[in-house]
């Protein structure tokens, strides 16, 4: 029995459909998807850009536009709230206490007129009933936490004094400030380098399982998602293609785009001429030219030579 079996559902997706308005013109993006975010689980969603992904975690948060948004569900709640039905008091509530965020890009997410101390201390200021001396304290606790170095400094500087991953563990000390239930982590290491990728992961892992945090973790990259998540749920074109538990999709993928997500990984035994697409897959039409060690070679060769002139 695995851990996801176990435990009862804390959000519930059903039947979402979404649209956007442009004009007299609707174009719709999520068509019937069905999800089920487990008490205590990391659910991966994967798939391409454009395949619907954010606009799914948005619906969650209550982040698509008002003005330009068509949304409609036969149920899309967290912890029994109908979500359908919240205003904007609702919403403030809400987020930061029961569900958060952290957004792909730091740079853009954090204010750079107010130092990052100030940005987590906000949180703590909006719903907890903490004296400014004790949210003082819980920031530079929460900054340890994530493994801020010299968590006193930081307090006091601008996100642009600091690094990437340096920003993205202040979006992640916001996040947990107030011990939410649902955590949406929407492709959390996408600007950061490989070595930093790394330590953010294992960090969001480590929180996840210290605060009990069910995670919401939205990403293109099937290796990364394997080895942290409970379930995949692979999504194409605005639809739920396919659910199931990391080794049951990548040992037995059914439907065809899952398995073409699985096998347009670069080959590191062989090169191709040409690298295959998602298309390639998809109509059996996968490049099989291959590039001898010898022509590699010769290709290298002129292009050493090249780079002395």
């Amino acid at each position: 029995m695995t851990k996801s079996s176990q435990n009862k559902p804390l959000a519930i997706i059903n039947n979402l459909n979404v649209s956007f308005r442009n004009g007299d013109l609707k174009n719709q993006v999520l068509f019937d998807v069905n999800l089920e975010l487990l008490e205590n689980e990391i659910l991966a969603v994967v798939g391409e850009s454009g395949s619907g992904k954010s606009v799914t975690s948005k619906a969650l948060m209550g982040l698509l536009p008002v003005k330009n948004a068509i949304i409609d569900a036969t149920e899309l709640s967290i912890l029994d709230n109908d979500l359908q039905i919240f205003n904007g008091k609702d919403w403030s509530r809400f987020r930061g206490s029961v569900i958060s965020m952290i957004f792909q890009e730091p740079m853009s997410s954090l204010n750079p007129t107010i130092t990052c101390g100030y940005q987590v201390a906000e949180i703590l200021e909006t719903h907890t009933k903490l004296s400014n001396k004790e949210i003082k304290t819980e920031v530079l606790r929460l900054f340890k936490k994530v493994k801020l170095p010299i968590p006193e400094q930081t307090f006091n500087k601008y996100p642009h004094e600091i690094s990437g991953g340096q920003m993205q563990r202040v979006m992640i000390a916001m996040a947990i400030a107030c011990k939410p239930k649902i955590l949406i982590a929407d492709e959390p290491t996408t600007a950061l380098d490989v070595t930093v990728q790394k330590e953010i992961i294992l960090l969001l892992k480590e929180l996840q399982a210290e605060y009990g945090m069910s995670v919401l973790f939205i990403s293109h990259d099937l290796g990364l998602v394997h080895e942290i998540a409970d379930r995949i749920a692979v999504m194409y074109k605005g639809r739920i293609v396919e659910m199931g538990t990391p080794d049951q999709l990548f040992e037995n993928a059914q439907e065809t785009y899952t398995k073409a997500l699985i096998a347009a990984r670069p080959d590191t035994e062989s090169r191709l001429k040409r690298l295959p697409t998602i298309n390639d897959f998809m109509t059996n039409a996968v490049p099989s030219e291959v590039v001898a060690d010898e022509e590699r070679a010769k290709a290298h060769g002129v292009l050493y030579i090249k780079s002395l002139y």
